[in-house]
């Protein structure tokens, strides 16, 4: 090994050594709600009174900074060091989303250029001493998730949050994304099923717009733990879009209380 690799795997090291629990998003495929799930997540974490930062490495869609409204905030650089920029003060955020010029930038890297920007992210940036970063990967099983998880050893990521929806076609891939967990090693720390129905809230009735239970059927069968369910909710859209996350906004809604527990699930696992 190189002189240089030594010590890029040095700082990678030191800088993960000061976080306490690396908790890895995943999903099997797009359009699960997995950036929702990352953001609530960390900040319900930090809710739950928590040291807490969020970083963002799915490389060809980087959702968080437009969910927070950040889109338009530079990036501190102090020496050799990135620093995360503050969501509201209090959440530290990093994303490759945050170097790009605008929302609608396309991201066309091969491999080696994907890996070394999230190198950079992973090796540079100054946390500091935190009990959690969420990490919200890019969906599948290729280049992106690999690349996270083969750098954080020996440090080591702490485990897997995968995320579902309900419905078959979902459920394939999220298989995949289990057992590529599982050949990699990494822990799965739960199972969030999203989009688990409909409450009318003129009418009360309940709709399965895409089945449900799939998720804790899927948790079963692989024997992981299931963390919970969210339902679909106008709210967390809306929240989204404005950049005020369901957590922060309506903290006594039911997804807001759902990712309550799961974060109360993820701390009290954290060793």
């Amino acid at each position: 090994m190189s002189m240089e690799c030594q010590q890029t795997d040095q700082r990678l090291e030191s800088r993960m050594s000061q976080i306490s629990q690396k908790l890895l998003v995943l999903s099997g495929k797009g359009g699960v709600g997995k950036s929702t799930v990352a953001v609530n997540l960390a900040l319900a974490l930090q809710r739950a009174g928590k040291k807490v930062g969020l970083l963002d490495v799915d490389v060809h869609g980087p959702s968080v900074p437009t969910m927070l409204r950040l889109s338009d905030r530079p990036v501190p650089i102090d020496e050799q060091n990135l620093l995360p920029v503050m969501y509201r003060g209090h959440l530290p955020v990093m994303s490759i989303g945050l170097f790009l010029d605008s929302s609608d930038s396309a991201v066309v890297w091969r491999g080696p250029m994907k890996y070394s920007a999230i190198e950079q992210l992973l090796r540079d940036t100054e946390w500091g001493q935190l009990d959690h970063l969420v990490v919200d990967c890019p969906p599948g099983t290729g280049d992106e998730p690999l690349s996270v998880i083969q750098m954080m050893h020996p440090t080591a990521a702490d485990g897997a949050v995968i995320v579902t929806t309900p419905q078959d076609l979902a459920l394939v891939d999220v298989r995949r994304s289990i057992r590529f967990c599982q050949l990699l090693k990494l822990r799965i720390l739960g199972v969030v099923e999203n989009m688990d129905g409909f409450t009318c809230p003129n009418c009360g009735s309940h709709y399965n717009i895409f089945s449900s239970g799939g998720g804790r059927e899927l948790a079963a069968k692989f024997k992981v733990p299931f963390l919970g369910s969210l339902p679909i909710d106008p709210a967390v859209v809306e929240c989204g879009d404005s950049g005020a996350p369901v957590v922060e906004s309506h903290p006594d809604s039911v997804p807001a209380q759902s990712f309550a527990q799961m974060a109360a699930i993820l701390a009290g696992r954290q060793q």
